[in-house]
């Protein structure tokens, strides 16, 4: 039987009303028009991350939600939503009857929010160190590969997204869900917008902290403390983050 044939579900029953058998508060299904738009903002949210990370949305910029819409070929509210969850995460302000501002951040903030993550994730990648098995290291080889592969080609946006699926991998064998979490989080802000300065210089930039994710994962699979605290503290520092 087609969706559309089916009777309109009946109003909910007032307080104090029985439903005499009725099924009470079964699910119902969500428009299909929801998943969509739902789908529409998740897709712009992702676009604009990488257009922020890779540079081509500026620092100090003012950008409206119809003209981005046009850009994505989409309509102004999935843009606008998208940016709200922007404004959340710290990438973006809203600048009233205007549109969006990108955030500009100083080299301070970007020591801070390094130093933030040292405090979280050094200690807890040196217990790492101490308990899993060298193999698990392993495994997470191809993560680091990746992230090379993204770095060699220059692709910024790609190297972003590579960086973070690499250190939540290694956060991830904590256990740790909410640490995992908060460090992506961190993370995150930490890489949008990126610092100023010549594109290519940042690029470059990149292949070596992409090299130092091997160094690490060798590092941590025998236990060679001092080298995990050393590189952890100097990759939160570099370019990639």
């Amino acid at each position: 039987m087609r969706a559309s044939s089916a009777p309109a579900p009946a109003p909910p029953p007032a307080r104090g009303e029985h439903t005499h058998g009725e099924a009470a508060g079964a699910a119902v299904p969500a428009p299909r028009k929801t998943v969509r738009r739902n789908s529409v903002r998740g897709q712009i949210l992702d676009a604009l991350r990488a257009a922020l990370v890779g540079g081509d949305l500026a620092p100090g910029e003012v950008y409206s939600a119809p003209v981005l819409g046009e850009r994505f070929g989409v309509s102004a509210t999935p843009v606008r939503e998208a940016m709200q969850q922007l404004a959340i995460e710290g990438a973006v302000e809203v600048v009233p009857n205007r549109g969006f501002r990108v955030t500009e951040r100083s080299a301070r903030e970007l020591g801070e929010l390094a130093e933030v993550r040292a405090l979280i994730e050094v200690p807890v990648m040196l217990r790492l160190a101490r308990t899993v098995p060298a193999a698990r290291w392993c495994e997470l080889r191809p993560l680091a590969e990746a992230s090379a592969v993204a770095a060699a080609g220059g692709d910024l946006a790609r190297y972003a997204e590579a960086d973070r699926a690499f250190h939540g991998a290694v956060l991830g064998l904590s256990g740790n869900q909410q640490l995992v979490q908060v460090a992506d989080d961190l993370h995150r802000r930490s890489q949008w917008p990126l610092v100023s300065g010549p594109v290519h210089a940042r690029r470059a930039d990149l292949v070596a902290d992409a090299a130092e994710h091997m160094a690490l994962l060798e590092a941590l699979a025998v236990q060679d403390l001092g080298v995990v605290q050393t590189l952890v503290r100097e990759h939160f520092a570099g370019a990639g983050g």
